[in-house]
């Protein structure tokens, strides 16, 4: 027997995750369990310290954002984000994320 999923609104940018659709403004609806949204929180938890590891790196001019390990780090753990967003979201989220053409499938 599955767990119950509940809803939840995703804002991308700021890697929030609220139950409130008026809380903030909000870029995607899901539906998920306890687990899948630990999971997800995890996942923006990675992102936003490699984001500031990226934001002091770019105060060295002489590394080149492709040769960079931590931004591969970086998308790595944003593409898991849409995934997460894409498998559990509405059909307006993934219709979205089908347009931004970031996921590989």
């Amino acid at each position: 027997m599955g767990q119950q999923k509940k809803t939840y609104y995703i804002n991308v940018g700021s890697g929030e995750i609220s139950q409130s659709s008026t809380a903030s403004s909000w870029n995607y609806e899901i539906k998920a369990t306890d687990e899948e949204v630990t999971l997800l929180r995890e996942y923006f938890d990675q992102s936003y310290t490699t984001d500031w590891q990226n934001f002091f790196r770019a105060h060295v001019p002489y590394v080149q954002y492709h040769y960079d390990r931590e931004n591969d780090a970086y998308d790595e753990t944003l593409t898991k984000v849409y995934e997460m967003i894409y498998e559990l979201g509405d059909e307006q989220a993934k219709s979205h994320i089908e347009s931004m053409g970031i996921l590989s499938n």
